[in-house]
């Protein structure tokens, strides 16, 4: 069977391998095979119909990973419905503006965020929570499907309908909806499984973030596979070690932080990696050392991946045999690869609009079958994003050697800090809005641990303001990972004749005798 949609991807498993242990939960152990994973997503399917949920209504989702976020997905899958996972770590306004944008009709919600909705204006008429409700007027989950029927609503489902919307920030400091289509979705973890070396004797551990394209598309090409899922609630370090071992992992996908992180972990050198296979990395620039001692370590083969949320995860792959630290083809370990499951890059000059030859520097396009549909209810942005012949401007730059893509810079602000996407103009509205601050700019530093660091230079109207009070002012009004880390003190920000601050030459000295710029 040609698998098209994502709800033809449990239905397929359960005829398949019924069974066989589908899903794993780390935390309390768990456990769904595939029959009663396709089961429980039935009756979430149902109980959301009952609530309205039509096809391409929209349901969100708040709560580190658990195994009910599956569940709520192929439940949305069987009505054709699209699932919102929202960030967790957005601050309260943040996340009431992702849920009105999105228009959702059901919001599934963890008991440790409950107080969140104090502060949201919701406007929400469904709530479900994950845990013990206690004295709140919304069902518990176990409450809400418990007397649904395990039979499948079956919806027609559209390839090109949209099955997931993952946000973005936008460089005007507005989150944006990425519409990802069942095609986008099929054709990347297609790509990815036969690429990696799946097979349903596969054990995938996921521990980054299921709002992130890393989470939840990783986890898909694990359950397309007929592969058992090991979910970790978070990225803790020890448990990551833990479940290596103890689920016997194959396959398991890392930011750079983490990957840093499990390096520097007390004990991880007697940890038994046998089982592991392939690791994956990718979301953000990783030092070579970081990668030479990761290889070192764990003993796996390493696949190096470049992508973004818009391209419904990577689009290029470095293969294990193209790692080789001290060998001829060590200058192999700075790029991400080559273009993968059918995709084509462009190197551009975005001044003339002409592409540019071997090594010479301009924004990466992409076209392919991952490249999304649009971004929900903004058409302004998905033109200005996609071209009318499918390419992508990605907003990174880069250049091409030998086919291989390396990422040297990018044309928008944006800093990446852990994997996690950061717009300095979201962060600048809300330090300009203090009165103490007469001028602001935001930019990425260096940072050994996280790849790149939020740092404020600020130029102020109150000479008693102090980095501590500013730093907090941020954490009550916008995430606390996008605030700054550190603050600097100006007495004039740089501009050119039109007034646009010089942030290339702002970040010159923070980057000095470094040989890319993120």
């Amino acid at each position: 069977m040609t698998i098209t949609t994502l709800g033809e991807i449990i239905r397929h498993q359960r005829r398949e391998r019924p069974d066989k242990v589908a899903l794993v939960y780390a935390s309390d152990n768990r456990k769904w095979t595939f029959a009663e994973l396709d089961h429980e997503a039935c009756q979430c399917a149902n109980a959301l119909r009952e609530m309205g949920v039509e096809a391409q209504d929209r349901i969100a989702y708040v709560d580190k990973n658990t195994p009910e976020y599956f569940t709520y997905l192929f439940g949305a899958s069987k009505l054709n419905a699209v699932t919102v996972a929202v960030n967790w770590r957005l601050a309260a306004p943040e996340m009431e503006y992702i849920l009105h944008h999105s228009q959702a009709k059901v919001l599934l919600i963890g008991e440790e965020f409950l107080p969140l909705l104090e502060d949201i204006k919701l406007g929400l008429e469904h709530v479900v929570i994950l845990g013990d409700p206690g004295g709140s007027a919304y069902p518990s989950y176990r409450q809400w499907i418990a007397d649904q029927p395990g039979s499948d609503p079956a919806y027609t489902a559209d390839p090109d309908d949209t099955c997931f919307q993952l946000y973005t920030s936008g460089t005007t400091g507005l989150p944006k909806g990425v519409e990802s289509s069942h095609s986008n979705l099929i054709a990347g973890i297609n790509g990815s499984f036969e690429a990696l070396n799946y097979s349903d004797s596969s054990v995938n551990q996921v521990c980054m973030p299921l709002f992130h394209i890393a989470g939840s598309g990783w986890a898909m090409v694990g359950f397309i596979a007929g592969a058992t899922t090991i979910l970790l609630r978070e990225a803790n370090m020890q448990e990551i070690l833990r479940t290596i071992p103890s689920h016997s992992v194959s396959h398991s996908l890392f930011v750079p932080a983490v990957l840093k992180f499990l390096l520097d972990e007390p004990g991880v050198q007697e940890v038994d990696f046998t089982s592991l296979q392939v690791i994956v990395y990718g979301a953000s620039p990783i030092s070579e050392q970081v990668l030479i001692d990761s290889i070192e370590t764990f003993q796996a083969n390493f696949y190096g991946v470049y992508g973004l949320t818009e391209t419904t995860g990577s689009v290029t792959r470095l293969e294990p045999w193209d790692h080789d630290p001290g060998g001829p083809k060590a200058e192999l370990l700075r790029s991400v690869g080559k273009p993968s499951n059918g995709h084509v890059i462009r190197i551009m000059n975005t001044e003339t609009g002409t592409e540019l030859s071997n090594g010479e520097v301009g924004e990466i396009w992409i076209r392919g079958p991952q490249v999304m549909r649009g971004y929900w209810r903004d058409e302004k942005a998905t033109a200005e994003a996609i071209d009318t012949e499918g390419w992508f401007r990605s907003g990174d730059v880069g250049y091409k050697k030998d086919a291989y893509l390396y990422i040297h810079d990018r044309v928008k602000d944006m800093i990446i800090s852990g994997a996690e996407n950061i717009y300095p103009a979201e962060i600048e509205n809300v330090l300009m809005a203090h009165p103490g601050v007469a001028d602001v700019a935001v930019i990425g530093v260096p940072d050994e641990d996280w790849g790149e660091a939020v740092k404020a230079l600020i130029c102020r109207s109150d000479p008693s303001l102090g980095e501590a009070e500013l730093i907090e002012y941020c954490r009550q009004r916008i995430a606390h990972y996008k605030c700054p880390s550190s603050i600097d003190w100006l007495e004039q920000l740089p501009r050119n004749p039109s007034g646009k601050i010089l942030k290339t030459e702002l970040r010159k000295p923070y980057w000095q005798g470094r040989d890319r710029n993120v």
